[in-house]
């Protein structure tokens, strides 16, 4: 028919009056979802399957802290795995415990041992006297008496602050030895005392300024008549 016009439709009414097309496509969107979905899950791998770290794992060549009882810990210094650490506390030194105190036994200790008595008084006893003086110095003598019952050698020490040693002798005997230092006369007998023998040893002093020494002695006794 000539007359007659045809009317166009457009997509939109079309979709309209067709609704299965509509459910048709979200269905394919969503089954392409879940596609997707599912590959992204196989290719991750869940925490649960993740060993967990063991709590009680500890590194090589290092040991425990130790400790004691009532005391804070210290901290001790990594030590090379293989070697032993050092240690760092010096030990305890003895203490001495003083004279008088009480030892470990809970029995006070003993006092310390006395000095030793001194020695006897030599038998061989000795006198200083001037025998003559002049301009400058003088002689002097020291006798000696022995009063033990046996023979007895002797040893002089005569002593002045100044001055100068020019002889010593010893008067009808047989002569000892002698030693000037530091102001100092050491006579030592040539032979023994008979017992209640005597025997004089003289000297001569120049420049002393006196007559009198600083110090007589005889064995270590100090001579009479000073």
């Amino acid at each position: 028919m000539s007359g007659t016009r045809r009317v166009r439709r457009s997509p939109g009414a079309a979709i309209a009056s067709s609704p299965w097309i509509v459910v048709s496509i979200g269905v394919i969107v969503m089954v392409v979802l879940l596609v997707i979905a599912l590959g992204a899950a196989r290719g991750r791998r869940p925490y649960a399957d993740v060993p967990a770290p063991d709590p009680t794992m500890s590194l090589p060549g290092l040991p425990p802290p130790a400790t004691t009882s009532g005391a804070a810990p210290t901290s001790a210094a990594p030590a090379a795995p293989g070697l032993s650490p050092r240690s760092t506390v010096l030990p305890s030194r003895p203490t001495r415990t003083p004279s008088g105190a009480i030892g470990g036994s809970g029995r006070p200790l003993p006092p310390p041992s006395a000095s030793p008595p001194p020695p006897p008084a030599s038998p061989v006893t000795g006198r200083y006297a001037v025998v003559s003086t002049f301009d400058g110095g003088f002689i002097g003598e020291v006798r000696m008496v022995n009063a033990a019952a046996s023979p007895r050698g002797w040893t002089v020490r005569v002593t002045f602050s100044r001055g100068r040693l020019v002889t010593s002798w010893v008067e009808s005997a047989e002569q000892g030895t002698a030693d000037f230092t530091d102001g100092v006369l050491t006579y030592r007998s040539g032979v023994d005392v008979q017992p209640g023998a005597s025997v004089t040893l003289r000297f001569h002093f120049e420049g002393t300024g006196t007559t009198r020494p600083a110090g007589c002695t005889v064995d270590g006794s100090a001579c009479s008549g000073l």
